[in-house]
């Protein structure tokens, strides 16, 4: 991974506020959608915005960190200007939200291998397992707050 920050020196990344953590994720994809509701209600802090990864900062962000804005393996999490992908992001925001979402940190149990197998399996699926649904549209006005549209 680049280096901390590596993004604000990168001219294709728009400007942005990251004091505060955020998630990009797909904001088509339904199980993306529940993954948003639960950063919603677990996020104690309150803090943890949600970009959609078909915005411009979303593709932007994506691209700078080597992977294509329509692969379905496109999940990631910014927090103090680190970087992390896949189940390693859903299990930082997990942990960072405390209560039970810190259970997501046994994610990180799986051996890399098996984790990164599995979540591409997942994500290349996500739409015949799982469905469509626009985040936006469904979004209540909490939920609503913390997108980065």
């Amino acid at each position: 991974m680049p280096a901390p920050y590596s993004y604000c020196d990168d001219p294709a990344v728009p400007a942005f506020d990251d004091a505060a953590p955020v998630a990009f994720m797909d904001g088509d994809c339904a199980l993306c959608g529940f993954g948003a509701r639960m950063i919603d209600r677990l996020d104690r802090r309150g803090d943890i915005r949600i970009c959609p990864v078909a915005t411009p900062l979303g593709q932007a962000m994506l691209c700078h960190y080597g992977l294509r804005p329509d692969d379905p393996e496109s999940w990631l999490y910014l927090e103090g200007g680190r970087v992390w992908r896949d189940f390693d992001a859903m299990a930082r925001v997990g942990m960072r939200s405390g209560g039970w979402g810190r259970g997501l940190g046994l994610l990180l149990l799986i051996p890399r291998p098996l984790r990164d197998w599995l979540y591409a399996r997942i994500a290349r699926n996500r739409y015949a397992l799982f469905g469509r649904s626009d985040l936006c549209e469904m979004a209540s006005p909490r939920l609503r707050a913390r997108l980065m549209t």
